[in-house]
């Protein structure tokens, strides 16, 4: 299909691009800007003028519930959902069921999301068998099957001497590794950041130390190795420093934040809200605007969703018994656009943060709209007003403190591949 986007503001930032242009797709390529190329014939025509054209939206974490917790979601459902939100790359972490360690099952991902025309969904294999901390996975099985990285998840490696080996098998294929900084032992039963407000609810908290004592013990391992790796979720400033110092000295490291990261603090709980049970916890105001500050500088490389739907049943229990987590994918560009409406970030550089920032990551020639690469677009407008709920959203996940909140920014139609895979309805 040939598609004539016309006199939209479009905004490439690994172009340096912002200006009002029309951007043509040809046999699912961006063909050209400006004047349509020689020979082209329009088979749809879409009117841009007031709206944004940008890359299509890359999300570092999502888990899409199957295989496994098919009641929570399914890649039908998840996948369409993360098109309504602009997103047209997605990874999946290895902690489904079965557990991504094998060719099969990375395929059978891969396959599924095709099958549904939904979001292409870039699975992330198993660092170790059935994430069990003991056995590597087959790494270059994995790489080869189509996995972006290999990671844990959020489950932990207690020895260290696997982890190293882990991180130098990694090493030696230029494998990502995707590392969640969390010390299980330090963070234990706790449900919030633990101060002021845990103390207060009496509920366990999760101190800042459980996450820059892992990161501490992970950069010294990545030092040794040369590992490439990226830091999934940073939630304290003190873990920020770390990253920068890091950065520094010339480690190859990375990291993301979720999103709602940057608008929570522990004061968001109120009277045990389960809607923000949240792992990492959100923590204090200073940790809050250090987050900000890191994206902006960036220290913290891109922003996520960190999407893990739930039933409504899974957060209407006693705060400490709720599952933690956000259904976000339909969010993540209205925040990640907020923070420019706030003077955080520039909005070159928001929407860099969930597109060429984390293709860049992944190494994939992606999340820019240069002539010949794959027309991957998301097409929003900038000024339309409206109220996620469970009820109008994609996904299936009905867990979200933004539901009920007014958002400004919406997806108008997502391009993957060349095709328009989602145009929001006409009220």
């Amino acid at each position: 299909m040939n598609i004539a986007i016309l006199g939209g503001r479009v905004i490439d930032p690994a172009q340096n691009l912002d200006a009002v242009c029309s951007v043509f797709v040809q046999n699912g390529v961006i063909a050209g800007f400006g004047d349509p190329p020689s020979g082209f014939e329009t088979d749809r025509t879409i009117e841009a003028h007031g709206l944004v054209v940008c890359p299509g939206l890359i999300d570092l974490r999502a888990r899409l519930r199957e295989p496994g917790l098919e009641h929570k979601g399914t890649i039908e459902s998840e996948a369409r959902a993360a098109l309504a939100g602009g997103i047209t790359r997605a990874c999946c972490p290895p902690d489904t069921d079965p557990v991504i360690d094998t060719p099969v099952t990375a395929q059978w991902l891969i396959d599924r999301a095709r099958q549904f025309g939904g979001a292409e969904i870039l699975p992330i294999g198993a660092l170790t068998r059935g994430l069990n901390g003991t056995h590597l996975a087959d790494m270059h099985a994995l790489r080869r099957a189509g996995c972006v990285g290999v990671g844990n998840a959020a489950l932990p490696i207690k020895d260290t001497g696997v982890l190293r080996h882990a991180l130098e098998y990694a090493s030696g294929l230029g494998l990502l590794v995707f590392l969640t900084p969390e010390d299980p032992w330090l963070s234990g039963a706790g449900v919030v950041h633990e101060g002021r407000v845990s103390t207060r609810l009496g509920l366990a908290g999760i101190p800042e130390s459980a996450e820059t004592i892992e990161i501490s013990r992970t950069l010294m391992l990545i030092e040794e190795t040369g590992a490439r790796a990226h830091f999934c979720g940073i939630s304290t400033a003190r873990g920020v420093a770390l990253i920068a110092e890091a950065k520094r000295r010339g480690l190859a490291v990375s990291a993301d934040t979720p999103v709602h990261q940057l608008y929570f603090t522990e004061d968001d709980v109120g009277i045990f809200d389960t809607n923000y049970r949240l792992r990492p916890p959100a923590r204090t105001a200073a940790d809050r605007d250090a987050l900000r500050e890191a994206v902006a500088e960036g220290v913290i490389d891109a922003l996520c969703s960190d999407h893990l739907p739930h039933e409504v049943d899974a957060k209407e229990r006693p705060f400490s018994d709720a599952e933690p987590g956000i259904a976000g994918l339909e969010t993540l560009l209205p925040l990640t656009l907020r923070l420019a409406e706030l003077s955080v970030l520039t909005l070159k550089d928001a929407v860099a943060a969930v597109t060429s920032r984390p293709a860049t990551l992944l190494g994939l020639a992606a999340g820019t709209l240069a002539t010949g690469r794959a027309a991957d677009i998301c097409i929003y407008d900038p000024e339309a007003e409206w109220t996620p709920t469970a009820d109008s959203v994609r996904t299936r996940g009905c867990n979200s403190p933004f539901y009920g909140t007014p958002m400004r920014g919406q997806v108008v139609a997502t391009i993957q591949g060349g095709r328009i895979a989602y145009e929001r309805s006409k009220p």
